[in-house]
C-alpha cells in the first residue's frame, strides 16, 4: 500500500509540473481535493504549492488528512468558510480541499510600506476574529506578500513585519498563540500579474491560512473510523 501511495504521489506532482501552474490555478475546489486525496503530505504541498505560484494552497496540502475524516473537516470548512463570507466582505474567502485562504489587499490593512494597523483594519480583523474564535480547532498561517518593485530584501522584511503585526493583533484577541504561526515571502509567491499596477495591487496582500489542528483531526478521524 506504502508503494502504490508513493508512485500515485509521484505520478501526480510530475502531471501538475508538466501542465504548468496554470493547469492548477483554473482547478475548482473540487479538483484541487482530488489532487490532495492522491498526494497529500507535506512535501506534496511543498511541491503543488510552488509549482501553482501559491503557497496558502501548498499550506493546506501539508496538512490534509483524506479520506472520510477529511470529508468531515471539509463540511466543517464549509461551514467556517460560508460565515467569513457573511461577516468579512472586505476578504476573499476560497475553500480549498481540508481548508480554507482567507485574502485581505494590503490597502485593506496598511498605508503604502508601513506594517502597522489602521484602525478601519482593525475593524476588518475583529470581524475575522469572532469566526476564528469560533472555531478553536484550527490552525492560521498568517502569511505576508509583496509585489516586485523595490529591493527584494525590503520586500521580505516588510512581508514578514505585516505577518507579524496581524498575528500579533490576533494574540491581542484572545487568539490562542499555538494556532497561530507567520511567514513572509516577499515577491516570491505572486498570484497576480506583476506586469500590470492591477496586478502588483492585488500582489500586495495579507491571506490567513486556517487547517485543521491535530485535534480536530483525530476527532475527524475517530468519527470516520479511519485510522
Amino acid at each position: 500500500m506504502k508503494k502504490v501511495k508513493s508512485v500515485l504521489f509521484g505520478s501526480m506532482a510530475l502531471l501538475i509540473l508538466a501542465s504548468g501552474c496554470s493547469t492548477v490555478n483554473k482547478m475548482n475546489r473540487t479538483e484541487k481535493g482530488a489532487v490532495i486525496g492522491t498526494a497529500g503530505g507535506a512535501a506534496a504541498g511543498a511541491i503543488i504549492g510552488k509549482v501553482a505560484g501559491n503557497a496558502g494552497l501548498g499550506a493546506i496540502i501539508g496538512a490534509v488528512v483524506g479520506g472520510a475524516g477529511g470529508a468531515i473537516i471539509g463540511r466543517n470548512m464549509d461551514k467556517q468558510a460560508e460565515q467569513i463570507k457573511q461577516t468579512v466582505p472586505d476578504a476573499k474567502v476560497e475553500r480549498v480541499g481540508e481548508g480554507i485562504m482567507v485574502e485581505f489587499n494590503s490597502a485593506v490593512l496598511f498605508k503604502v510600506n508601513k506594517f502597522d494597523l489602521s484602525d478601519q483594519s482593525k475593524e476588518s480583523l475583529n470581524k475575522l476574529i469572532t469566526i476564528l474564535n469560533t472555531y478553536p480547532d484550527t490552525d492560521i498561517e498568517v502569511q505576508g506578500h509583496t509585489d516586485s518593485t523595490g529591493t527584494k530584501a525590503y520586500n521580505q522584511t516588510l512581508s514578514v513585519n505585516r505577518a507579524i503585526a496581524v498575528a500579533n493583533y490576533l494574540l491581542d484577541h484572545n487568539i490562542n498563540s499555538a494556532r497561530v504561526t507567520t511567514k513572509g515571502y516577499g515577491p516570491d509567491v505572486p498570484k497576480y500579474p506583476n506586469a500590470t499596477a492591477e496586478g502588483r495591487a492585488q500582489n500586495r496582500r495579507v491571506e490567513f491560512i486556517i487547517t485543521a489542528n491535530e485535534k480536530m483531526q483525530q476527532e475527524a478521524k475517530q468519527q470516520a473510523g479511519q485510522k
